[in-house]
């Protein structure tokens, strides 16, 4: 895992020159400046004017680098765009990737179309891949804005919504057994497993104590905090292996409330399992809801009506390659093969064309392609990021035109790529 700290990372210098050369500074926000920087962020995502409760909590990721884009014609002080960026470890198959983490992303509405976000994006990913990192990530708001700086989306979620009563408990009876906990624990909870199973996550990156926090709600901007409450999964040994903080929303009447499911993880399938039955059997709940769930979640399975089970599956976790020998060769490729790829990058950064083949158990060697030899599939950048952690096949990006090349070699290097688990991001950053 790369130990690098984004906060030593200097701004990207093609970055500051653009914006200087709009009347505006381009920089690292640093010390007391960090409340301005919250300010900015809660501007930009149409939240409320932060308390001062809100702006003395901890910064949820104490290694990140702000940056502040500042107009000396402003009547406020703050910055009229921000962008957060750190690195944290990418679950990817058969090990982990360090990754170019992108948060925070906002530009003020006074601001707008004058080349800010681009100078910002461009500049997060040059300097990430001047520092060595193979990948970006984001999760985002608008899901139009990032295929333009060669994003994808990679790792895509269900929305689950249960009707109760109507879809019943078929499955097995669990072995674990649920007890309710306080809100300290339940973040506490949240956390130590959600570090201890984010490595079977393909797709998932570490969590930060903050963000607990906020499940739990602990965090000072919390909406009727008291509503939330915390259920914790154990195992016959007495080992906690499952959480979930959830809230009860009254419905049209005291019978029917909804169980709004905020965060649910789990170390083993027995516990995710009694997590939902528990759900779906609560006293005086009509609906379940639940966000940024498993697309391969075996729910549908336990019940007796899977037809009271909806999946809406939307994007989720974008990804970004910036170094595509270095990316490809920290992922587990399934069995052999060898292609000759050339990958296209209108921002020039990890375009290229490269011979990649795994003929034996030392895992797969990507090489230059030699001069004048023709590549056997060509893909964007974009195609690429998601078809890397195997949520979607090349055959399908060949069909929206994204992969081009001989059919049976973008057939061999999808199956290559294909992973043994979905991928999952579980949170928001």
């Amino acid at each position: 895992m790369n130990s690098f700290d984004a906060r030593n990372c200097p701004t990207d210098q093609a970055s500051r020159e653009a914006l200087a050369s709009r009347g505006l500074e381009y920089r690292v926000m640093v010390g007391d400046e960090r409340a301005d920087f919250r300010k900015a962020v809660m501007r930009g995502f149409l939240d409320g004017e932060p308390t001062a409760a809100a702006l003395a909590e901890a910064d949820g990721q104490p290694d990140s680098r702000s940056i502040g884009v500042f107009d000396g014609s402003a009547v406020q002080p703050l910055p009229v765009a921000t962008v957060k960026s750190w690195v944290t470890p990418l679950t990817v198959p058969g090990g982990e990737l360090p990754m170019w983490a992108i948060s925070a992303v906002t530009v003020a509405a006074t601001h707008r179309r004058r080349g800010i976000a681009r100078a910002m994006l461009e500049g997060e990913l040059r300097a990430a891949k001047a520092e060595g990192l193979a990948m970006a990530g984001l999760t985002v708001t608008e899901a139009t804005i990032y295929g333009r700086y060669g994003f994808a989306s990679a790792a895509p979620v269900s929305t689950v919504k249960i009707s109760a009563k109507l879809a019943g408990w078929r499955a097995p009876e669990p072995a674990a057994r649920i007890l309710f906990v306080d809100r300290e624990q339940l973040a506490s909870d949240l956390g130590e497993l959600h570090e201890r199973t984010r490595a079977d996550r393909i797709g998932d990156i570490a969590g930060w104590n903050r963000r607990w926090q906020q499940h739990a709600g602990l965090d000072a901007g919390a909406e009727n905090p008291e509503k939330i409450r915390g259920v914790r999964a154990v195992d016959a040994a007495g080992e906690t292996v499952g959480s979930m903080a959830y809230r009860l929303v009254e419905g049209a009447d005291y019978r029917r409330h909804t169980l709004s499911v905020r965060h649910l993880v789990a170390a083993t399938p027995d516990a995710r399992a009694a997590l939902w039955k528990f759900a779906i059997e609560h006293d005086l709940v009509e609906t379940i809801e639940a966000y940024n769930q498993p697309i391969d979640d075996p729910l549908p399975w336990q019940v007796s009506d899977a037809n009271m089970v909806e999946q809406r599956v939307s994007e989720h976790g974008w990804l970004r390659i910036l170094d595509v020998p270095a990316a490809l060769e920290a992922r587990r490729f399934e069995g052999g093969f060898g292609v000759r790829i050339a990958v296209t990058d209108p921002l020039g950064i990890a375009d290229g064309s490269w011979t990649v083949a795994q003929l034996g158990a030392d895992g797969v060697r990507v090489e230059p392609l030699a001069d004048g030899a023709e590549a056997d599939v060509t893909l964007d950048v974009g195609a690429l990021s998601a078809a890397y952690l195997g949520a979607v096949r090349l055959e399908t990006l060949q069909a929206a035109g994204r992969v081009t090349g001989s059919a049976d070699k973008i057939r061999a290097l999808s199956d290559a790529l294909r992973a043994r688990a979905f991928p999952h991001l579980s949170i928001v950053y």
